[in-house]
């Protein structure tokens, strides 16, 4: 596929065409072709020396009252016109989006798998002092950026629904720690619960009924059950140690980290009760995790002495624990987080004191990764 650009020159033309471009690569989809080439958007004409591209787009940006974009999508070797589209958004800080759009719309038009992905907010914390961080929505690139929550120290940011309407974050300015919920697009905030000791949103239903919480009101963290509308909670794990990090396995388990066999590991329960079984068999510091349906993803620590540098790498596995992966090899690489559909994993790592978000497409193993400032300590997607 190659791009014909048709717009107006301007201080945003080469970074989006660089998104879109991204954007293409990373859906698994399209060879993408990195010249940036120049063209009247009018014309139906396809220059002889793209005839060998499968499919070649011409686009032309237009700023005014925001962004806009007009598309054209063409079969290269006969110039037939495919399909003609135009998208806008009100402000031309949030071009990345434009740009994500108007791929993931390329993407459904030749019927590929869907790419919607590529949409969605990032959600995550940095911290930015002793007991300050701020809040912060992003697109997947981190080339739009806005701080949501300022003041003090919240953490744990975590999407409350599908459509990305509200999150969850747990805010330590009180006398204990307090889960709250933000509407991104009103501005209201609700107060969901207190704890002492630690209180983390972990995870949430599919429907947004339900949410995980590692809370630890006697002392030592464990996993609780919320229901949202009534405020009441079970607690689904009891162990004189370490549980946290629930995440639902389906809709009758749940995965979680505990020291239960005296270092980090990854283990799994069902919901109604009974016995909790190790769920990872390598690895003697897993310290992060995240499902999608029976897929599972952990980091774990690489390095045989304690004392030794930090590398943790992703594997890939099953709720049933087989066909374990791995999908990274060198440096720290932790925050493992499923796409909506499964198909991506988002990830921070640090390599040679460089920080990064990176993406892994399971599908066309294709990996990106996009420079990151500050101490990330939580994300979510």
């Amino acid at each position: 596929m190659s791009l014909i650009d048709g717009s107006s020159p301007s201080s945003i033309s080469e970074r989006f065409f660089n998104t879109m471009i991204s954007d293409l690569k990373i859906s698994g989809h399209f060879l993408p072709d990195t010249k940036h080439h120049k063209g009247s958007i009018d014309s139906g004409m396809i220059p002889p020396t793209l005839k060998s591209k499968d499919i070649i787009v011409k686009y032309n940006l237009i700023q005014s009252s925001g962004l806009k974009i007009v598309i054209k999508v063409f079969k290269a070797s006969n110039s037939s016109l495919i399909a003609t589209k135009d998208y806008s958004i009100s402000s031309v800080s949030k071009y990345p989006f434009l740009a994500h759009k108007a791929v993931s719309e390329i993407n459904n038009i030749l019927r590929f798998s869907s790419v919607d992905w590529l949409n969605r907010y990032v959600v995550f914390s940095r911290y930015t002092g002793p007991k300050r961080s701020v809040i912060i929505l992003a697109d997947y690139t981190m080339q739009y950026q806005k701080n949501v929550i300022r003041g003090g120290l919240n953490l744990f940011p975590k999407w409350a629904d599908e459509k990305q309407s509200s999150f969850y974050y747990t805010s330590f300015n009180g006398a204990i720690p307090t889960l709250y919920k933000l509407n991104i697009y009103s501005g209201s905030k609700s107060r969901i619960t207190s704890s002492q000791g630690m209180l983390v949103c972990s995870d949430v239903s599919p429907n947004g009924s339900k949410i995980l919480l590692t809370m630890a009101p006697n002392g030592q963290p464990d996993i609780y059950e919320m229901s949202v509308s009534s405020r009441s909670t079970r607690r689904l794990t009891n162990f004189a140690g370490i549980d946290v990090g629930g995440k639902y396995l389906g809709s009758s388990a749940i995965a979680f980290v505990s020291n239960r066999l005296g270092y980090a590991n990854v283990f799994k329960k069902s919901i109604g009760g009974g016995s909790v079984s190790q769920l990872v068999h390598r690895g003697r510091n897993n310290n992060s995790v995240d499902t999608n349906g029976n897929k599972v993803v952990y980091s774990s620590r690489e390095s045989s002495n304690s004392f030794s540098a930090n590398a943790f790498s992703l594997y890939l596995t099953s709720s049933s624990g087989s066909g374990t992966r791995p999908l990274t090899t060198t440096g720290v690489n932790q925050f493992p987080r499923f796409s909506s559909n499964g198909d991506t994993i988002l990830y921070i790592k640090h390599y040679n004191n460089r920080s990064s978000i990176g993406y892994i497409n399971l599908s066309s193993k294709q990996t990106m990764l996009f420079p990151l400032g500050g101490k990330v300590q939580s994300i979510d997607w």
